[in-house]
């Protein structure tokens, strides 16, 4: 039999136990604390040794169990990772991203595994040598908790989806309010532009004419100024300033088809109700 557990650094460690009726032997190449522990509590306990079948049930579940506080590590880090990305994204989130979700394939494939082995033993399609009636009900228990961590699994992997399109949806918001600035700063330096580009030309009359020194208040500085001015004015009344893109609420003066009487009442400030 072939069982797969989970360290606390989120590796899987497989173990391969070979079983019979008269002893129990498991092999695994990278360290297991979780079965280093089971064998030194097997060591001090003062109780009887229990038999091959209950004692193979031990290290199935001591493996089983280790999925748990890794998933709920994981489900932390998940937590920690968008609200990380919803204050700034990096790329080093996205890659890990990545790496949680091909961890978590990876562990769907040897639970999916697992529990279909453990639904095999349950059903009596395939049976252990020396199992008993009470000894099978823990056995369904660990097929019970091999089906909730496929669900853990299932539902951290659409977490992660949904922490992905927040990443990509903060990337591609901050991308639009960063065009929308250089938009309106372009926005704004265009008329400025034709208004050089006009006043410097050299015709006949604007030479003559344009020469005192309120002339090149008035139309060289305060002509850009006042287009300036407005553009910014305008930008604000539309909401095109604000990093949110939200429009201010109108007020009664930009809604001209409302009477003397409506707009009054706009014009009030809210009371609260008087309390009984």
């Amino acid at each position: 039999m072939v069982v797969y557990g989970a360290t606390g650094r989120g590796r899987l460690v497989e173990v391969h136990c070979l079983y019979t009726e008269n002893y129990l032997v498991t092999v695994h190449r990278d360290a297991c604390p979780e079965l280093t522990a089971l064998a030194t509590r097997l060591k001090q306990r003062a109780e009887p040794r229990p038999d091959h079948v209950m004692l193979l049930y031990l290290v199935v579940n001591t493996l089983i169990d280790g999925y748990f506080p890794v998933l709920a590590d994981l489900d932390d880090q998940i937590d920690e990772l968008e609200d990380a990305i919803l204050q700034r994204p990096t790329d080093q989130q996205l890659g890990q991203l990545f790496d949680m979700k091909r961890w978590l394939i990876a562990l769907r494939k040897v639970v999916d595994q697992q529990r279909d082995m453990f639904a095999t033993l349950t059903s009596g399609a395939d049976a252990l040598p020396g199992m008993t009636p009470d000894a099978e009900r823990y056995y369904r228990a660990l097929y019970d908790h091999l089906i909730r961590i496929s669900d853990l699994v299932d539902s951290y992997r659409d977490l992660l989806s949904g922490v992905l399109d927040t990443h990509l949806s903060t990337v591609s918001n901050r991308l639009n309010v960063v065009v929308k600035q250089l938009t309106i700063i372009a926005t704004i330096f265009l008329p400025l532009s034709f208004l050089t580009g006009f006043f410097g030309q050299n015709f006949g009359w604007m030479v003559n004419h344009i020469t005192s020194l309120p002339a090149f208040l008035g139309a060289g500085i305060g002509l850009p100024v006042a287009v300036t001015v407005a553009l910014l004015v305008v930008f604000r009344r539309r909401g095109w300033l604000s990093a949110d893109g939200t429009v201010p609420p109108a007020g009664p003066a930009d809604r001209p088809h409302m009477t003397r009487h409506e707009r009054w009442h706009i014009a009030q400030p809210l009371k609260e109700p008087a309390r009984p």
